[in-house]
């Protein structure tokens, strides 16, 4: 589960921010994950709460934006939600490989407090 390390690595950044802004604990977290990005947002969830325990981003809410899956059709111009594991074209059927979205894996937010 490469989650555990994933959010070992988004709640240390969120603890260095935190200090680094003098605040005394992280509220809020908030995460962008792409449909595409390889992470399976309930087992960050599940690695957020073990992660956290004992630093000051213990209680902390996680919340995760999900970044739908957004393909350009090389031969049409045409932007569509792939399904499937070929992103075929909704518009001409041309198999696609530019994916505008969907491989997102980033802090979007951190929340701090000074008490």
């Amino acid at each position: 589960m490469h989650e555990v390390g994933i959010i070992t690595q988004a709640v240390d950044a969120a603890i260095e921010a935190a200090r680094a802004a003098g605040a005394a604990r992280v509220v809020r977290l908030k995460l962008r994950v792409g449909d595409y990005s390889g992470a399976v947002p309930d087992a960050l969830t599940f690695g957020f709460d073990v992660v956290t325990l004992g630093t000051i981003a213990a209680g902390a809410t996680l919340e995760i934006e999900r970044v739908a899956a957004v393909c350009r059709c090389d031969a049409c111009g045409k932007d569509f939600s792939p399904e499937g594991p070929v992103f075929f074209c909704p518009v001409c059927g041309v198999p696609s490989s530019r994916i505008l979205a969907g491989r997102e894996l980033e802090i979007a937010e951190i929340e701090v407090s000074d008490t």
